[in-house]
């Protein structure tokens, strides 16, 4: 087997569930439901072992961003609801239909396309109607809402099963633009009632919303990154406490060779030695989901529990490293993103760590981590 991998700790998906249902039962009302988002591969987690794990843990339906995404779920023999978080091409509104997957829609294109698709004698397909409340990313208008759902209420095969926004701001709590949006959005929902119609389920909050808004959570939350216990954002960092980090990224060290004093190391030479040093060589690099950049912002490495810096740019397939003072040998494991089992120190390395060194966000870290990469799953008994 190839000496890099991640692991993917699925029991500390189902903790991570089971602590926003607690967050969501700490509410006066009825609490909102799970709806796990696994959209780009589980975010590099893996999408149908996210998926199964996060049902039995309590979750009732899984959100994806494309068609192929639901498709893909449904042929692993996953039965929940699947929730398309946009609007699809017309063209793929049969594939949604056959799949049973629930379209996201909000333009007349879009409902017309699913209600062609649909027609046959069978039950009407639920749609859900998002609502652009002020992300401006996608979404009907909120002076659009009712001429839509007055064209879903009109076709002969669709009806309206829910109506959503997304919060722009909701990794920054007290941002203003959160209660603006929340506020556009329940003028929508008042203005949908008065005109007849009543959808099944209302929902408007993320992770950081379910984590840190109360008054968005609704009738059900959709759960993403903190699924995969990373913070939404330094801002609910306190409210993220009790969530358990999903994936760690390990290799293991393939060459060791003493480089001179004045010499140089990887492509351009950009890092010299002021020292004799012991570099380990790592057979892992961009291709892989390792920015190249990482060693210009300290990027850092757990090697027999302690940490040691990568020196020189990160190529395609490799890195390297400088072990100071460290015995190394070939080999030896690697954490890139985790903590090192088994070793002497405690630290560890988040996502979280890199997005700052690199001015991003934790969800493109674990989603940049490339197919190259094999996912070993560690049950959850």
């Amino acid at each position: 087997m190839r000496w890099a991998w991640a692991d993917v700790d699925l029991a500390a998906i189902a903790h991570n569930i089971d602590v926003i249902r607690r967050t969501l039962a700490s509410d006066d009302a009825t609490p909102a439901a799970v709806w796990a988002v696994v959209k780009a591969d589980g975010y590099g987690h893996g999408a149908v072992a996210v998926a199964r794990t996060a049902i039995d843990a309590g979750a009732v339906g899984l959100c994806v961003a494309l068609t192929q995404e639901g498709v893909a779920l449904r042929d692993a023999g996953i039965t929940a609801p699947i929730l398309l978080l946009s609007e699809q091409p017309a063209e793929e509104a049969a594939a949604i239909v056959a799949h049973s997957l629930t379209p996201t829609v909000y333009t007349r294109t879009g409902i017309a396309a699913l209600d062609d698709a649909a027609r046959g004698g069978g039950p009407r397909l639920g749609v859900h109607l998002k609502v652009d409340t002020g992300m401006h990313r996608a979404g009907a208008q909120p002076i659009d809402a009712v001429a839509a759902a007055d064209a879903i209420a009109g076709s002969t095969s669709l009806y309206l099963a829910g109506v959503f926004t997304h919060l722009a701001v909701a990794d920054e709590p007290s941002a203003p633009s959160n209660g603006l949006q929340l506020e556009r959005f329940d003028e929508v929902l008042a203005s949908l009632r008065t005109a007849g119609h009543e959808p099944s389920v209302v929902h408007a909050a993320n992770s950081a919303a379910a984590l840190a808004l109360p008054a968005a959570r609704r009738d059900l939350v959709r759960l993403g990154i903190a699924m995969y216990g990373i913070e939404p954002g330094p801002d609910v960092r306190r409210l993220c406490r009790e969530l358990r980090p999903t994936l760690s990224l390990h290799a293991r060290v393939s060459l060791v060779k003493t480089v001179r004093a004045g010499e140089g190391v990887s492509y351009g030479l950009r890092h010299v030695f002021e020292h004799d040093a012991v570099v380990a060589t790592v057979p892992i690099g961009y291709a892989d989901g390792v920015p190249r950049r990482l060693f210009d912002s300290g990027g850092e490495v757990l090697l027999h529990g302690r940490r040691v810096p990568i020196v020189g740019v990160v190529t395609m397939d490799q890195l390297m490293l400088d072990c100071g003072d460290l015995p190394v040998a070939v080999g030896d494991e690697v954490v890139l993103i985790g903590a090192q089992h088994g070793s002497a120190g405690s630290d560890a390395i988040g996502a979280e760590e890199w997005a700052a060194r690199l001015g991003t966000i934790g969800y493109e870290i674990v989603c940049g981590i490339s197919k190259r990469i094999d996912r070993r799953l560690r049950p959850t008994s």
